[in-house]
């Protein structure tokens, strides 16, 4: 098991690091909340370059069908952790990752504001692999030492009418549900 401090600049040590230009200053507001995503491109597969490509505005709108509907967008994540467990980090901590989109979190919007991003490689349709769970206990448990986090929870959990992710096959007991609201 790696363990993935977050350092001074908002880097987890021993992440591999690919830089999105798909981010912005965060306002003053403290780093309160995890948010975790599902993501696979094309959807349901998994192994290729496509998240990748899509958060570093590199995606090929002739490569599948679904990337020629998606290949405009500008989003980002911080985190992405691939199936085999492998953390990849496109976003500083301290910068606002474009994750979330219209969000609402506890009475306050804007969850991007106050929130990092961790997608997970998969869909709603399968169960996350093993070592991906371990990855991500590594990962809040570095984010909570860093952070006053104060809750853990799904895309679907401040944007419930728009998304569904983690989706119904993320187990939520893998995460300290001291955390999960």
């Amino acid at each position: 098991m790696k363990y993935y401090a977050i350092n001074e600049a908002g880097m987890a040590t021993n992440a591999q690091y690919i830089a999105s230009p798909n981010f912005d200053i965060r306002p003053e507001s403290e780093i309160s909340l995890i948010v975790i995503h599902n993501i696979s491109l094309p959807p349901s597969q998994y192994g290729g370059n496509g998240i990748i490509e899509l958060f570093t505005n590199c995606l090929n709108p002739n490569e599948h069908p679904y990337y020629a509907e998606i290949y405009t967008r500008k989003v980002s994540s911080h985190f992405l952790i691939r199936r085999d467990g492998k953390l990849v980090q496109f976003v500083s901590c301290l910068d606002r990752a474009w994750h979330a989109g219209v969000s609402n979190w506890d009475g306050r919007e804007r969850c991007n504001d106050f929130s990092v991003g961790i997608e997970l490689e998969g869909s709603d349709f399968e169960a996350f692999e093993p070592a991906q769970y371990l990855t991500l206990k590594e990962l809040i448990a570095s984010l909570t030492n860093a952070y006053p986090i104060q809750a853990i929870v799904g895309h679907s959990d401040i944007a419930p009418i728009r998304k569904t992710d983690p989706g119904p096959y993320f187990d939520w007991s893998q995460v300290d549900k001291i955390h999960k609201n």
